[in-house]
């Protein structure tokens, strides 16, 4: 829409923004009306109109097969169109079309804002299937007729009440007719079934439904005359109200068809059972997120109790090697960290490398320095746990290796995160410009402890490669690559 508005007409981005309301709002209007909506707008130049938006009926048979957003028709070929737009009134004169041996009434509704008419709603129910309404069907016709005239009028949509469709209730979930003291008129089947699972005994029709829903509801105190106004249609508003195990969820129109409320629209939907499984998807997650947490600490006791014993060892060996245990444990229990404070099993692995880095910087004598560049990005939890291990061991071993004691250096990682694709991949680059690799070294057979976790994670867990090559002018070089899933 926002294409051809601009491609094609005069209106401003403030008279854009209206129609984007009106749309948000429309399916309403379609499903009550039981027809076809298209949204006509003159071009620039004033001879002819193109359609910028269309919604079908959910409640009947549609009147267009084909998608009409986007087709220019010349002032004249309608005269309905033309008449709305002219004298911005709703247009019901004529006789029904035939369309491919379907007679259509075709309605015009001039759409005005702020004292000016924008375009024009070709609204086309299918007559192929009229019978004798029932009285749903005349109350949702009625309401049609009203939600029509305040389009015409310029006081629907309401100004700063964005709906999202597909999260607010539609008229075929349930709908409730008020009159202008709030006293119910109409109720579909569906709008009194969720009532009666709020524990509703009665019937609605003749009760005042602010009243009723919220003796229905649990006591809140101050929180029900808002209640009570909300149900009673005062203003546009949704809420949700629980009671007796049930959850329903309300959104309030009022009818203003002439300027002055005649009434109000409340439709409704039983979300019972959608908020039963969110609230299990949330304990579920906070399950998850307590385990996380409980696995950290358990990881970081024995860490301590690693770190004690080390203390109370008298082989030099010895202590470095459960110093180096510690730090292993360690990157674990930084991702369990992450994860415990996260919704869902993916961190951001950014904030894990500095601090792996930071807590391998440690065993430096303070001369090296370390360093990231690029962003590992959101990675899986199953991705995230072995490469803080990978990584840690990697700068474990350039800090312990490529310098001598006091001697000054770097040590920079990069990542670089490949395009957002099914085989996208992550590549890591660790450097230094310490000594080098010893003469005849093959990182495939290397022998060393630190090396056989890194082969064994990479190529076996993450199915990535692992390679050290010399530096280009000094130093060592270590490549990682790992493929890793689209980042979403």
């Amino acid at each position: 829409m926002n294409d051809l508005v601009r491609q094609h007409t005069a209106l401003s981005e403030s008279d854009l923004e209206w129609l984007h309301l009106l749309v948000s709002e429309w399916q309403l209007l379609s499903d009550l009306s039981f027809a076809d909506l298209v949204l006509w707008v003159p071009t620039l130049d004033g001879t002819r109109y193109v359609s910028v938006a269309q919604m079908r009926p959910n409640t009947g048979p549609t009147s267009y097969q084909d998608d009409m957003v986007g087709h220019l028709v010349p002032r004249g070929r309608r005269p309905l169109l033309d008449a709305a737009l002219d004298e911005g009134r709703i247009v019901r004169e004529g006789d029904p079309e035939w369309r491919e041996e379907v007679p259509v009434r075709v309605e015009s509704i001039p759409v005005r804002r702020e004292g000016r008419v924008l375009g024009v709603i070709a609204r086309n129910t299918n007559l192929l299937t009229v019978r004798t309404p029932s009285r749903l069907e005349l109350t949702y016709l009625q309401s049609a007729s009203d939600l029509a005239q305040m389009i015409a009028a310029g006081t629907f949509p309401f100004p700063g009440e964005a709906v999202d469709m597909d999260a607010s209730p539609r008229a075929g979930d349930g709908l409730i007719r008020l009159d202008a003291d709030g006293i119910v008129q109409y109720a579909s089947p569906n709008a009194l079934s969720a009532y009666h699972r709020l524990g509703l005994a009665a019937d609605l029709v003749g009760q005042h439904l602010g009243q009723i829903t919220a003796e229905l509801a649990p006591s809140r105190g101050p929180v029900d005359e808002a209640l009570v106004k909300l149900a009673s249609g005062y203003a546009p508003r949704e809420a949700e109200v629980e009671g007796n195990g049930g959850v329903i969820q309300l959104r309030a129109i009022p009818l203003k068809p002439k300027g002055t409320r005649i009434g109000s629209l409340v439709l409704l939907r039983d979300v019972t059972e959608l908020r039963r499984r969110e609230r299990e998807l949330i304990t579920k997650d906070a399950t998850i997120r307590e385990i996380h947490h409980r696995v950290k600490n358990n990881l970081q006791t024995v860490a301590a109790l690693l770190r004690l014993q080390a203390r109370r060892m008298d082989s030099e060996q010895g202590r470095e090697a459960l110093n180096e245990a510690v730090r292993r444990v360690g990157s674990i229990a930084i991702v369990h960290e992450t994860l415990s404070q996260n919704l869902d099993e993916r961190v951001e692995f950014d904030e894990i490398a500095d601090r792996v880095i930071a807590m391998v910087a440690e065993i430096s004598p303070g001369k090296v320095t370390c360093r990231r560049n690029g962003r590992f990005g959101i990675l899986d939890a199953e991705v995230a746990t072995p490469l803080s291990m990978v990584l840690t061991e990697v700068l474990q071993n350039a800090l312990e290796h490529a310098f001598a004691p006091g001697e000054q250096g770097t040590v920079e990682v990069t990542a670089v995160r490949g395009e957002p694709r099914a085989d996208a991949r992550l590549l890591i680059t660790v450097r230094d410009d310490g000594r080098g690799l010893p003469e005849g070294f093959d990182p495939q057979r290397a022998g060393n402890l630190g090396l056989q976790i890194v082969r064994t994670l990479v190529e076996g867990e993450l199915g990535g490669t692992f390679d050290m090559q010399p530096g280009a002018e000094r130093g060592t070089k270590v490549v990682l690559d790992i493929p890793v899933q689209p980042q979403k």
